[in-house]
């Protein structure tokens, strides 16, 4: 069978009466053409199934209307839904996605990842793997100096450099404020991994509820989680046997939340009457847990999306005489999301 024949957008322009210049418009969807001849063009377009050349459109505009995404290989509820918000957007836009992982994000090659997005000359990157141990310090090196607009997620806010996350200071002072109000008063935590910056972060939102309280917080009460189910429900053990008054426990993900709550429903305790339990992130079956989990909403696709919205506005700068475009972080706001894991304490 023949191959069938690219369609060009001068028989586009022929079929439809205008000149190529009019289908290009249409194309890049500009506003200086009649509502009748853009309806025109758009059937020619559907009838002849012309599909544009991104290679040719490329080349003219200097763009490869693609955008390289660094993102962790990990099952972890945030990096993933952060990772849908940043592919809806990107098509949303009218870019392509270029997506390459780092399988260890304390010893992967960043050079490599870096001189791969290159090569295929994409228009600007984000770095969507979050901040764990040593593996931002290359950015003291390289990181403001790269040829093309890059926006890190995930991690602390660094002088001249664009930065999108999560509030998660907030967010752990918003858990404990939360068990405070309620009458709670020995309240431990379950942390995630203390080499991530969002673990710290939690933590010390954590500790500064406490402390300004008045109850200030002991080592005691602190037990490091991994983020998995298992490790909530060996934290659970752990608390109470190094701190036998615990009457309510602040869990940094809501999967270390699903394990703590096994653990004390296994050891005779009711929710929240025993055990009053916040988690982080309101994963869907959050609302599915029993009882229902208290937990930090964290607005990860939105994240995601308004990463890549502020990146295509540095990208259309970087082609225009802009260069006054808006360059502060992005810090977005988590919120408590109340149900029946910590309701008033019963006394």
């Amino acid at each position: 069978m023949a191959a069938r024949k690219q369609i060009t957008i001068t028989q586009v322009a022929r079929a439809a009466g205008v000149s190529t210049q009019t289908v290009s418009r249409v194309i890049n969807e500009r506003p200086d053409v009649a509502p009748e001849t853009r309806l025109r063009v758009q059937s020619v377009i559907e009838q002849l199934d012309y599909r544009p050349n991104v290679l040719a459109r490329s080349l003219i505009h200097r763009r490869s209307q693609t955008i390289g995404v660094v993102a962790m290989s990990s099952g972890f509820y945030g990096p993933s839904t952060t990772l849908v918000g940043i592919e809806k957007m990107t098509r949303n836009l009218g870019y392509s996605l270029l997506l390459d992982f780092m399988h260890h994000p304390e010893s992967d090659d960043v050079d490599r990842i870096i001189n791969r997005l290159l090569s295929h000359q994409v228009d600007g990157i984000l770095w969507a793997v979050p901040e764990i141990g040593n593996n931002r310090t290359w950015l003291e090196k390289k990181g403001a100096y790269l040829p093309i607009p890059v926006i890190y997620l995930s991690m602390q806010p660094m002088e001249h450099l664009l930065v999108a996350s999560i509030d998660n200071y907030l967010g752990g002072c918003l858990a404990t404020e939360h068990l405070l109000a309620q009458g709670y008063r020995q309240i431990g935590i379950i942390t995630g991994p203390l080499d991530w910056w969002e673990t710290r972060q939690r933590l010390a939102g954590w500790r500064k509820a406490l402390e300004s309280a008045g109850y200030p917080p002991e080592a005691r009460q602190i037990i490091a989680g991994d983020w998995s189910a298992a490790s909530g429900a060996a934290g659970i053990h752990a608390l109470w046997q190094q701190f036998p008054e615990l009457d309510s426990v602040f869990a940094c993900n809501d999967q270390m939340a699903l394990g703590a709550m096994q653990a004390a429903h296994r050891l005779g305790k009711r929710l929240p009457q025993d055990l009053a339990l916040v988690g982080f992130d309101n994963i869907p079956e959050s609302q599915f847990f029993w009882p229902a989990l208290t937990t930090i909403n964290q607005p990860l696709v939105d994240l995601g999306g308004r990463a890549v919205e502020a990146l295509v506005r540095l990208i259309g700068a970087e082609h225009s005489d802009e260069r006054d475009i808006e360059t502060e972080s992005i810090i977005l706001t988590p919120a408590l999301v109340v149900r029946d894991s910590a309701t008033a304490h019963l006394s």
